[in-house]
């Protein structure tokens, strides 16, 4: 697996925000724009946008993680196992 330094890279925001972003939104199954507002409460600027750019990346890095992506399918925070 790669460090979070790598798997981030060319992210404008540090990887330690983006991962508590990623976690906010599959772990309480909020939306984008819910996420940016409870980091916006922490002093944390962050556009929805960037948060959508960080799942998205997490997702697809989960995905290859697993190899071929067979049997993997997810819905709202929901997660299969790769095997």
């Amino acid at each position: 697996m790669t460090s979070p330094a790598a798997s981030y890279h060319g992210y404008r925001f540090p990887p330690e925000i983006i991962s508590h972003a990623v976690w906010l939104y599959h772990r309480f199954c909020l939306s984008f724009r819910d996420t940016e507002d409870l980091l916006a409460q922490r002093g944390i600027t962050v556009s929805y946008e960037a948060i959508r750019r960080g799942v998205r990346g997490s997702v697809l890095r989960t995905l290859v993680s697993c190899g071929t992506g067979r049997d993997v399918w997810a819905t709202r925070g929901t997660w299969t196992n790769c095997s």
